[in-house]
């Protein structure tokens, strides 16, 4: 059976469309893979994106990572055809050569950014290229793949229809999907939690990052009080800070974003344990980000066993 005969089957073109139209109310349950609550020591896995070392390949993100004292890695961005460590174009025998290059540094990932799916040439090749997508995160040993959402109006519904069809297909993987604030239909918690209801899956929830609700708002709407719209559906988060105007090539903990008061407010919501991976650093030499990496690494031990 193909994708669309599944999709058909499963009767979400009408229904599932119609729950995020009515704003359904969805029961703010656990995330299907977080069903056991986790040792304290272990209830947040601080870790870093490859992202600060973009420019490089991405082993040596992940030597930096390690020695920086990180035991997670999240794979984003890194010196490769399509500057990602993972996506649709991976093949499964270069994802599973990733997995092996983590494990060898004594990391985890706990979430993998890996693109666009292609949407734009059907609803059945997005939902392809998901799947496929979803299989290399498997492979590398990704507990939740992070998708960016999608800024075309025209290609919203498809995107979530895609979404939508592979939840399940994920969850058997081992998997969670989710989304982040990444502008334009989904720049802030309230758009994001939309996505959310469309989709009407437990097992696709949001990934916040403060850093860009400050910069698609142009400084704005303070992630402290955007982050009071997303109870109950936050599953990780993206360390990321901000100044002004338009620069989250930050070192967590030196910009605008108040991390304390976003965390506070994510806990009363919900979010009381999961990872908490930083995006960015400020720029330097590998050296540099090394230090930088190690003084993020530091802001966030301290920030989750502060007293809020």
């Amino acid at each position: 059976m193909n994708p669309l005969e599944k999709l058909s089957r499963r009767g979400f073109m009408g229904d599932g469309l119609r729950l995020g139209a009515a704003g359904l109310a969805l029961p703010f349950a656990a995330p299907v893979l977080a069903a056991k609550e986790p040792k304290k020591k272990d209830r947040w896995q601080i870790g870093c994106y490859t992202r600060p070392w973009a420019k490089y390949d991405c082993r040596v993100a992940l030597d930096a990572i390690a020695e920086a004292g990180f035991k997670y890695a999240g794979l984003m961005t890194a010196k490769s055809k399509n500057s990602l460590v993972i996506s649709v174009a991976t093949t499964p025998e270069e994802a599973a050569q990733v997995g092996e290059e983590v494990k060898k540094r004594g990391l985890k990932v706990p979430s993998v950014y890996g693109g666009g799916i292609p949407v734009d040439k059907s609803l059945e090749a997005g939902i392809v290229g998901l799947e496929k997508l979803i299989d290399n995160c498997a492979a590398c040993g990704a507990k939740n793949l992070l998708m960016g959402g999608i800024g075309s109006k025209e290609l919203h519904e498809r995107y979530y229809k895609a979404v939508a069809e592979c939840c399940d297909y994920a969850a058997e993987k081992g998997m969670g999907i989710s989304v982040k604030p990444h502008g334009g239909l989904n720049a802030t918690g309230p758009q994001c939690r939309k996505t959310i209801e469309t989709v009407g899956h437990e097992n696709f929830r949001i990934w916040y990052d403060p850093g860009n609700i400050f910069y698609y708002s142009n400084a704005e709407l303070d992630p402290v009080d955007d982050a009071a719209t997303v109870d109950g559906l936050v599953v990780g988060m993206c360390i990321k800070d901000y100044k002004h105007p338009k620069n989250v090539a930050v070192t967590p903990g030196t910009g605008q974003v108040d991390f304390p008061k976003v965390l506070a407010r994510l806990k009363k919501g919900g979010f009381k344990r999961g990872a908490l991976v930083i995006e960015c650093l400020k720029p330097g030499d590998l050296k540099e980000t090394l230090a930088e990496a190690v003084k993020a690494r530091k802001f966030v031990e301290q920030l989750v066993v502060a007293k809020r």
